[in-house]
């Protein structure tokens, strides 16, 4: 199993396509720490302020999603077992996103709905649409598509789906177009980009991913739609649930039935882990393994939220939940994901010529494993100490935390950095 998967990852998308996402991705996960560090005091108030929307759309654009953009044109051909469809359409989407983010958390963390907001909204949606097309190419170009290629196709369908409403959203600040206030419909937009986007994705790529690295020939197609089906009915359910205006008893039906997407899916890795070929994992597979665990907490603290904020007790569950899931969940899986995909690609484009002509460093050898691991415990660190933080209001906990977590966005960037500017070495 390792050997394709390597070959799989060899034979794809030219890495100056890939690489700039992660760069970029890396770098926005320290842009986000440091907002996170200097705004503290954000968390003491209600989650609508610009301090947190700007945190809040630099880990899910910065971060989140300009990695998982990067990482997906690199293993579609590999879902669909084809090519990509078009590197030009890769580079657009690089190019109109990149510079839409900016322009986006600019506009929130001044909450200026001008000019800014608006001119980075429609770049994002620019440069996701052109992402769509050349996903649904490459996708129907091949004859072959399994189920993990349909997770991609219909997370990226809620993508443009949440990024469309989002800039709707921002011009109904200006221009009256929703019958209500744009605040009044941010959980919709919210769970259309954690669910249908970040959860989608996660589960799909992850699903091939996890056994594959755990060389674990373990796969159950039935299982993955009923997760696929499961997960879809969620987010369609809740989001009818929402804007018939029904009280937020109703939204139990929604939250359990993703939980229980959730817990199959916790179930599939699991038996993947059990049959693996591998028997010593690796720290990045225990990252991602950490985080699949970690997708549980958003639940609870959403269950919590739903218990406790229809009578206004404790407002700061929100933030909790939003914390869990970017902070979280997401960022635990793209740490110990980038470590495994990454390598190879800068293994491929280094040595693929050379490999022939004498011993090679493995594509682990690329990055510093003590420095990962480091990394590792700065993030449990600093994740663990910023909840109570959040719990308790205390700003010491929020700085030590906060603090915690940008030394392992550092360590990260430098181990990307010098993953992405290794240079041939025989041994």
């Amino acid at each position: 199993m390792v050997t394709p998967t390597v070959g799989g990852l060899q034979k794809t998308t030219n890495y100056k396509v890939v690489l700039p996402f992660y760069i970029y991705a890396s770098l926005g996960f320290l842009f986000g720490t440091i907002l996170l560090l200097c705004s503290t005091d954000a968390i003491e108030a209600h989650y609508f302020n610009p301090h947190i929307l700007a945190i809040t759309h630099t880990m899910a654009l910065a971060w989140g999603t300009m990695i998982i953009l990067g990482a997906s044109h690199q293993l579609l051909p590999v879902l669909v077992e084809g090519e990509l469809a078009s590197d030009r359409l890769a580079y657009l989407t690089f190019g109109f996103t990149a510079a839409g983010i900016p322009l986006l958390i600019y506009g929130f963390y001044l909450f200026n709905t001008g000019w800014p907001l608006q001119t980075g909204a429609v770049l994002i949606n620019i440069g996701l649409i052109c992402y769509l097309a050349n996903v649904l190419t490459s996708s129907f170009k091949s004859s072959r598509r399994n189920v993990h290629a349909w997770y991609v196709i219909a997370a990226t369908l809620w993508l443009l789906a949440t990024t469309i409403f989002g800039l709707l959203l921002v011009l109904n600040f200006s221009i009256p177009i929703f019958p209500r206030n744009s605040v009044d419909y941010l959980s919709i937009h919210a769970h259309l980009g954690i669910v249908g986007w970040f959860v989608m994705m996660v589960m799909g790529v992850g699903a091939r991913l996890i056994p594959m690295f755990l060389i674990s020939k373990y796969t159950n197609d039935r299982v993955l739609w009923l997760i696929f089906v499961l997960l879809n009915g969620a987010l369609i359910s809740f989001s009818i649930l929402y804007l018939a205006g029904l009280s937020a008893l109703w939204y139990y039906i929604p939250v359990g039935i993703g939980l229980t997407a959730v817990v199959f899916f916790g179930r599939h890795c699991y038996k993947a882990y059990k049959v693996r070929l591998r028997k010593s994992v690796d720290q990045q597979m225990q990252t991602s393994l950490i985080s699949v665990a970690q997708m549980l907490l958003p639940f609870v603290a959403l269950i919590i939220a739903l218990a406790l904020l229809p009578q206004g007790k404790f407002p700061g569950m929100a933030m909790i939940y939003g914390f869990c899931i970017f902070f979280g969940w997401i960022t635990a899986i793209i740490l110990g994901m980038t470590f495994k995909t990454m390598p190879f690609i800068v293994w491929n484009k280094v040595y693929h010529s050379k490999a022939h002509k004498g011993r090679t460093p493995a594509p682990k050898d690329l990055f510093n494993d003590s420095v990962y691991k480091i990394m590792l415990y700065s993030y449990l660190g600093g994740f663990m100490v910023f909840i109570p933080g959040m719990v308790f209001l205390s700003q010491i906990a929020l700085k030590a935390g906060a603090l915690l977590l940008l030394i392992a966005a550092l360590l990260y960037v430098y181990n990307v950095l010098i993953t992405t500017g290794h240079k041939s070495k025989q041994i």
